[in-house]
């Protein structure tokens, strides 16, 4: 049996909350979309670093990846529920110039899997959900 993705930038404590990790530690990874683990690693590739959560190290950051029921920002059909969706600050670019790369280079082997991202927030949302690519969408 082939081992499961773990991503090679990432800690899963940056990518589900701290009760999830408590409950489940290293097998929260099971929790995660492939296609999503692989899409933010190809991100810190390419735009350097990045941050989704940042509870572990005392950031206020905790819900930007895997949401369960107890996050005040949970809905019942957000890709973030699915493990399908991540909410990321960049410290060397701005999510806006992300957004628009991503739009510009839709094919870029990076993008490959991005299927969504949200426009008008200071992070850059991206999901892997099951649509035409690049569904641009408002809050």
């Amino acid at each position: 049996m082939k081992d499961q993705y773990r991503c090679k930038h990432f800690i899963i404590e940056e990518l589900v909350p701290p009760a999830i990790y408590a409950k489940r530690g290293q097998k929260a990874w099971e929790l995660l979309d492939v296609r999503m683990l692989k899409t933010i690693d190809m991100l810190r590739d390419r735009y350097g670093q990045m941050t989704i959560n940042n509870w572990k190290w005392q950031g206020s950051r905790e819900w930007s990846g895997l949401r369960s029921p107890n996050s005040p920002y949970y809905s019942q059909y957000s890709q973030h529920t699915y493990g399908r969706a991540a909410d990321i600050i960049f410290k060397d670019t701005t999510a806006e110039a992300v957004r628009t790369d991503i739009q510009a280079n839709k094919d870029d082997h990076e993008f490959k899997y991005i299927n969504a991202i949200e426009l008008g927030v200071s992070w850059l949302h991206m999901d892997v959900r099951n649509t035409n690519r690049i569904k641009a969408f408002k809050p």
